[in-house]
């Protein structure tokens, strides 16, 4: 698969970036993921193609599978991380995705959302891990107890 390559070298297939947003809706369950993944990998290179299609992917992400689900984490945060604008619209997903996603799911989730951490949003990321942590099992309490940290630190600049 594509992603396979993009996983290597995003920059092979960024100039695909529509392409695999059209397949985000496939019957078949494998091209959808796998077509997250490559978005995943190249939404650094390609934020603006993403962008223009946020809410094909956005739709994706709603009724993807737990693959397509854990990937769209990681195109959010990186439109977030590059795109102020963008974060507007999509930062509100991730907060909510934290807040009601299954526990076993938050730590990774949240580490995929790091990327798009800053002094703005801080807060609103500590708020809503401090909420959470409680309920994780051990191993991904000190997760998110370091991710905790490194939101404090964001906090005090």
């Amino acid at each position: 698969m594509l992603y396979e390559v993009g996983d290597r070298n995003p920059k092979l297939i960024s100039d695909y970036a529509d392409d695999f947003i059209s397949f985000l809706h496939s019957k078949n369950n494998r091209v959808a993921w796998g077509s997250m993944i490559a978005l995943a990998n190249i939404a650094e290179h390609a934020p603006e193609s993403i962008t223009e299609r946020l809410p094909l992917v956005i739709s994706a992400y709603e009724r993807g599978s737990v693959i397509t689900v854990d990937n769209s984490i990681t195109v959010f945060a990186a439109l977030c991380k590059i795109n102020a604008s963008c974060a507007e619209s999509v930062l509100p997903i991730l907060i909510t995705h934290l807040q009601k996603c299954k526990p076993k799911q938050v730590s990774q989730h949240a580490e995929r959302a790091s990327i798009c951490f800053n002094s703005d949003n801080a807060s609103v990321f500590i708020e809503v891990l401090e909420k959470r942590v409680s309920y994780l099992a051990p191993s991904q309490q000190t997760r998110v107890n370091k991710l905790l940290k490194k939101l404090h630190a964001l906090q005090e600049q």
